[in-house]
């Protein structure tokens, strides 16, 4: 078997991360537990804003009554996908997890194109998500407090918030994080019971587990609409350097995370099905549109019930917010440190050890995206159209084709790299799964490209359709320029391109 010393990690006698030019440039270790981690993790799945928003909308739209074996089939997509990704998280302890893999397999060049791409793609999500929050709460306070005000108050308020939680300490995000999610599972789960306690008029019925309900032109829009519903499982190895044991952490909160998602959403979406009736979903979800979650509580568990959910909706999209920009903030750093952004937000704050800079760099993107779409936007207050089917679809849809297509590349990257470690005999099983799993989000990139103009509410005609996916297009070619460019003129820059803390080795090696 070939070895690369790029591969070793090399640990501080204290069991932090050593570095050469002090702790400031790397990211706290031990913050992080099994449960602090697979918290974060799934925060950013926002499981209420998934269940009131994304699928409503996918029954809807697209009339696919079988979504929850979509929940299902994507689940093992992504379970395979999560095999040889999460092998290489034994391998790689590096912030800027996606590029980094990427980097290992497939080069520097393509690592640092693939840290654009990601930089771009976790931003569109976290400020997309700023659309739908500031329109719900503009929407509660209306409702509950007779106060109207422009969506975008909410939700520069939000931005200025998450972007002070974001300078704390890991462990205290977590802990945030945490308790807000907790309560949006359990409010779900209630719904869940309930639901199948009161069913519609064909009772606890299966059939939207029936293959025959996956079939027509909107099944690979649907895979598109719910697989953003996953998206958070594949930061994990991002938060790697800030747990104590990486190696086991991460893999087993990619699985639980995974394995969770999945099962959680299959099942609240066949109870969406049972409390309608297989037959009636797609009509009532026409007619209700992201009203039905809270039309079907009303008249099972009461207006209280509801009104909290209501509000346990808003809370949701902040703990996503939040997790979103946690994300950021660590490619930011890792891109920092590496060369790949300015060396200012290589450094991590104070006594918080929070990549301090790439957070603020966040905050400032989220306050000019939602400012500018302010500005633009002159429509009535209440009225939808501007944060939710412009901001919020625009920028998640933009999001999530770029993770889709870094997963596929991980997924090459992954088999390459064993290839040429010579190790496809040991790891045989682990480079079939990463290759089935490639193929599968290619044909659901592709797909999310063909039918953009549907995704974001656009006309056939609508230069959004290839001005919106070309974004990321985009930013992968820009950043393989920039990974060009660094290996012609700062060749000792191109090859620290996803080693992370390890590239510091490199730093004194050359210095002694």
């Amino acid at each position: 078997m070939t070895t690369d010393s790029s591969d070793t990690n090399t640990s501080a006698p204290g069991g932090g991360i050593s570095t050469f030019k002090g702790q400031e440039r790397a990211l706290r270790a031990d913050r992080l537990g099994t449960g602090g981690l697979l918290l974060s993790v799934l925060a950013a799945t926002a499981p209420l804003m998934v269940v009131a928003g994304v699928m409503p909308t996918t029954f809807a739209v697209m009339g696919i009554v079988g979504q929850p074996l979509l929940f299902v089939v994507l689940g093992v997509v992504l379970i395979l996908f999560s095999v040889g990704y999460a092998e290489m998280s034994r391998h790689v302890h590096n912030a800027g997890a996606f590029y980094a893999y990427i980097r290992r397999g497939l080069g520097a060049t393509a690592g640092a194109s693939a840290a654009l791409v990601a930089l771009v793609a976790y931003n569109a999500l976290q400020v997309g998500i700023y659309g739908i929050f500031g329109f719900e709460v503009s929407g509660l306070l209306a409702t509950y407090a007779d106060v109207r005000i422009a969506w975008w108050i909410p939700a520069l308020v939000a931005a200025l918030a998450v972007g002070l939680l974001g300078w704390l300490k890991i462990d205290v995000n977590a802990r945030v994080l945490g308790v807000l999610l907790v309560i949006e599972v359990l409010l779900v789960v209630v719904f869940d019971v309930a639901a199948l306690a009161d069913p519609g008029k064909e009772g606890l019925s299966l059939h939207a587990f029936n293959p025959d309900t996956l079939t027509g032109a909107g099944v690979g829009t649907a895979l598109c609409f719910c697989i953003a519903a996953f998206l958070g499982f594949e930061q994990a190895p991002v938060y790697a350097e800030e747990t104590s044991r990486p190696h086991v952490l991460v893999p087993r909160v990619m699985f639980l995370a995974v394995g969770g998602v999945a099962v959680f959403f299959a099942l609240s979406s066949w109870a969406l099905t049972v409390a309608t009736g297989p037959a009636a979903i797609v009509g009532t979800a026409q007619k209700q549109s992201a009203g039905l979650l809270f039309f079907l509580t009303e008249s099972r568990l009461g207006g209280t019930f509801t009104d909290v959910l209501h509000v346990l909706f808003v809370t949701g999209m902040f703990a996503a917010l939040l997790s979103f920009h946690n994300v950021v903030a660590r490619y930011a750093f890792a891109m920092g440190r590496e060369g790949l952004l300015p060396a200012a937000f290589g450094r991590t704050s104070g006594s918080s050890g929070a990549p301090g800079t790439g957070s603020l760099l966040q905050t400032v993107v989220a306050v000019l995206v939602v400012a500018a779409f302010a500005v633009a936007d002159d429509r009535p207050v209440g009225d939808p159209t501007a944060p939710v089917l412009q901001l919020f679809t625009w920028f998640g849809n933009i999001g999530a084709l770029g993770v889709i297509v870094l997963m596929a590349a991980a997924s090459l990257s992954v088999v390459v790299f064993f290839v040429r470690r010579g190790a496809a005999g040991a790891q045989a099983w682990r480079l079939v799964t990463s290759a089935l799993a490639g193929i599968a989000l290619l044909v659901i990139a592709g797909y999310t490209v063909k039918d953009f103009e549907v995704l974001v509410g656009a006309g056939p005609d609508s230069s959004l359709s290839w001005v919106l996916p070309g974004i990321i297009g985009l930013a992968a070619l820009v950043g393989m320029a920039l990974g060009l460019v660094l290996r012609s003129r700062a060749p000792e820059k191109h090859a620290r391109i996803g080693l992370g803390n390890e590239a510091f080795q490199l730093d004194k090696a050359a210095s002694s």
